[in-house]
C-alpha cells in the first residue's frame, strides 16, 4: 500500500505537525500518494473553538509544497468533513467552493457531542450509544450529498468503556446495512481506517465483517488512510491493509484526484 489518502497537519484542531513534516515523512517511509484531509468541524465547539480552518489559506499553505514535492510525491489535497445533518447545504456550497480532491465525510458529533471528549457514555450503555451513532450517520448521509467517502464507520467504538467488548457487525446489522446501501446507491465509497488498530482496537476501521458486507452489496469504491495526526502516524499498520482487504473480497482499492475514484490493483 503506497497511498495514505487521511491524514492532518496543525490546520486540524488536534495536530500540530505542519505540512512539510508529513510531506517529508511520508517519502521516507515510501509513500507516492498522499491527501491532505483536515479537519471542517462546523457548529461544534467542544474542542473550543469552532474546528474549522482557512480554506484559502490552506490552499496557499499546500498548492506551493505540491509544486515543490511533485517528483517525489504526489500530494493530493482533501477535506474531512464533520458532517451532522443540518449542514449538508452548507459543505455543497463548501466543496463548490475549492478544489479538493478528495472529500470525506465523517460522523464526529452524536446527539451534540463528540464520544472522544469521554462524556457521551456517561448513564449510556455502549450499545445505546453505538447505535445511536448509527442511526445519526445514516441520518448525515441522506443530508449531505457532497462526499466521496464515509469515513471510519465505527470510529464511535473507540471510545465506549468496553469498547470492542460485545461489539459486532452483527449486533447491528440492520443499521450498518443501511447505511453501505445508502452509501452505494449514491455513487460513494468507505474507507479502511488504519487508525482502530492503533487506538487498542483489534479491527482497523470499519470491523472486517461490515468490509465484507459492504462488498457483497456491491460496494467497490475504498480508500485506505492512517488517520495521522503527526509524522509517526502515517501509514501507521499499512503493511496489513492489503491482506486485510483481498480477505474482506477486494481486489482493488481506490484513490482520488480531481474528485474523481482512481482503482489500483492490490498486489
Amino acid at each position: 500500500m503506497r497511498a495514505d489518502v487521511h491524514m492532518h497537519t496543525s490546520f486540524s484542531h488536534d495536530s500540530k505537525s505542519a505540512p512539510e513534516e508529513m510531506i517529508q515523512k511520508s517519502i521516507e517511509k515510501g509513500l507516492e500518494v498522499i491527501c491532505f484531509t483536515d479537519h471542517y468541524d462546523k457548529d461544534y465547539l467542544g474542542w473550543g473553538e469552532e474546528s474549522v480552518f482557512d480554506v484559502e489559506k490552506y490552499f496557499k499553505v499546500l498548492e506551493p509544497l505540491r509544486e515543490k514535492y511533485r517528483d517525489r510525491l504526489d500530494i493530493r489535497i482533501g477535506v474531512e468533513l464533520g458532517m451532522q445533518p443540518h449542514l449538508g447545504g452548507f459543505f455543497t456550497e463548501l466543496t463548490k467552493q475549492y478544489p479538493f480532491d478528495f472529500v470525506i465525510g465523517s460522523l464526529h458529533v452524536i446527539d451534540g457531542e463528540d464520544p472522544a471528549l469521554g462524556t457521551l457514555f456517561n448513564g449510556k450503555s455502549d450499545e445505546e450509544v453505538y447505535r445511536r451513532a448509527f442511526v445519526e450517520m445514516l441520518e448525515d448521509i441522506r443530508s449531505t450529498p457532497d462526499f466521496d467517502v464515509l469515513g471510519h464507520i465505527d470510529y464511535v467504538v473507540r471510545y465506549g468503556n468496553g469498547k470492542a467488548e460485545g461489539y459486532s457487525y452483527q449486533k447491528y446489522a440492520d443499521e450498518i446495512d443501511e447505511i453501505l446501501k445508502a452509501v452505494i446507491e449514491r455513487g460513494k465509497g468507505i474507507e479502511l481506517n488504519m487508525a482502530g488498530l492503533k487506538y487498542g482496537l483489534p479491527f482497523a476501521h470499519p470491523h472486517p465483517d461490515i468490509l465484507k458486507r459492504y462488498r457483497e452489496l456491491g460496494g467497490e469504491i475504498i480508500t485506505v488512510g492512517a488517520d495521522g495526526h503527526c509524522p509517526e502516524h502515517i501509514a501507521y499498520d499499512f503493511h496489513k491493509a492489503d491482506d486485510i482487504l483481498k480477505s474482506c473480497g477486494f481486489r482493488y482499492y481506490t484513490e482520488f484526484k480531481e474528485r474523481k475514484p482512481v482503482f489500483k490493483v492490490l498486489t
